[in-house]
């Protein structure tokens, strides 16, 4: 009677949730309320809340009480990429998060809330941003070793916008632009949508085959390259610091825009100065936020030549005017007052840890990823199916990416990436396990 009591509970409530009857962000009686209410025993609410958390309908946070979960976007979906199920563990995107960062958010709020100008921040901004949140950001990448100077920053809405009005101000139909064979969906999509002429260039263990680029230059006319030195995506690299003299070298031989995205590089400690250090005349330096803080702060920068940020303003102007002036302040003040700086150390930390959870755990694999990193590549045999095996890990719960959303070739490889950043440990651990399991019984039987 327990059971069916406990069961009927749950079902009334996901049924209030799914069908709108209790709203997202809607708080539920405490356990304790909830028996009483019901008539059951607290240990059977606890129950009914574990289940609607493993469901994905609510989330628990420790010290406020049951919120109903917003999920109309799911972890993982967008345009281009699946909704994850459920209950399904999430292997497909990173979005890491630490404990207490909703309460730095909370405590942050009340700030701006007691201070400043609010009505500053509902009147439009200056499209590349005010001069004082842009000085934030050069004092920021001056601390990570960048030359920079407020004038040379422009605010975007997280690094795919940055990227994404790079493109749009800088590059046209047609343009000829040299990419990894394997590389961040998010500029495949831009090249595609911009009707630009993607080149994949191969591989080495250390980053771009520059041989490989060095001939592709000489073949066609190539307008700008694509280029992630430091922690690529997916496959985790560091170039080295030679071979990015060399990129700069072949990029003023052959008159190539650098377009250098750095949104892992704050994993990497003490990585060789970047692209825009070696080449910074020629360089488009995008970054954000969004993993080193939380996915939802969509704020972002760009720091480019003098010449080029005219033409960067007015595509930031087209595309949303200006970055919303909260959460700008909001991102400006963490970088400020070091909370920014400490979060990234905590989450090279967490990074560590994961990535040495998937060695130990994915144990005779031939896993490909860095040791600070939030992803790990593993590459099947030529004979094996990368979509077999994501659909059988599937129909076990675990999701994960193919090598098909990366690839720029005509030749796909097999294999599959492995986002580490979002499930708890225990959770990956487990989900860890079942691809092992699975990957030996399919792709390497």
């Amino acid at each position: 009677m327990a059971a069916a009591r406990y069961k009927a509970l749950v079902d009334a409530l996901a049924s209030d949730i799914r069908t709108g009857r209790l709203t997202p962000g809607t708080r539920l009686p405490t356990h304790r309320a909830l028996a009483a209410r019901e008539g059951v025993a607290v240990v059977t609410a606890t129950r009914v809340y574990a289940e609607l958390d493993a469901m994905g309908l609510v989330s628990r946070e420790q010290g406020r009480g049951t919120f109903v979960r917003d999920r109309a976007a799911p972890p993982g979906q967008g345009a281009d990429q699946r909704t994850v199920a459920a209950d399904a563990v999430d292997l497909t995107f990173n979005h890491p998060s630490l404990p207490r960062q909703t309460g730095l958010l909370r405590a942050a709020l009340r700030d701006i809330a007691v201070s400043g100008d609010l009505e500053a921040l509902l009147r439009y901004q200056p499209h590349r941003g005010r001069p004082q949140d842009r000085a934030s950001i050069a004092r920021h990448l001056r601390r990570r070793g960048i030359t920079a100077d407020a004038d040379r920053v422009l605010i975007v809405g997280g690094a795919q916008h940055g990227l994404a009005v790079t493109a749009m101000a800088l590059l046209g139909p047609g343009d000829v632009v040299a990419v990894d064979a394997l590389t961040y969906p998010g500029f495949k999509v831009l090249a595609h949508t911009l009707r630009l002429d993607p080149e994949p260039v191969p591989a080495t263990a250390d980053g771009m085959d520059l041989d490989a680029l060095e001939r592709l230059c000489a073949a066609r006319p190539v307008r700008a390259l694509y280029t992630m030195p430091t922690l690529h995506n997916p496959l985790g690299s560091v170039m080295p610091e030679a071979d990015r003299v060399r990129l700069a070298a072949i990029a003023r031989r052959y008159g190539v825009l650098l377009i250098e995205d750095a949104s892992y590089a704050f994993l990497v400690e003490n990585p060789p100065p970047p692209m825009v250090e070696r080449a910074p005349e020629r360089t488009v330096h995008v970054s954000g936020l969004s993993k080193s803080v939380a996915t939802g702060l969509r704020v972002g920068h760009v720091l480019a030549p003098p010449d080029l940020v005219p033409a960067l303003e007015r595509a930031i102007r087209a595309t949303t005017w200006n970055t919303p002036a909260l959460t700008t302040t909001l991102a400006c003040r963490w970088l400020d007052d070091g909370t920014v700086d400490a979060l990234e150390a905590r989450k090279r930390a967490d990074a560590r840890e994961r990535q040495a959870l998937a060695a130990t755990e994915l144990a005779g694999l031939p896993l490909v990823a860095h040791p600070a990193s939030y992803f790990t590549w593993l590459p099947l045999p030529d004979s094996a199916r990368a979509d077999r095996l994501a659909a059988t890990l599937a129909r076990h719960r675990v999701s994960v990416t193919t090598a098909e959303p990366f690839s720029t070739s005509a030749r796909t490889p097999q294999a599959i990436r492995l986002a580490l950043g979002s499930a708890e440990p225990d959770v990956l651990r487990t989900a860890l396990r079942t691809v092992r399991r699975l990957a030996l019984e399919d792709a390497f039987a």
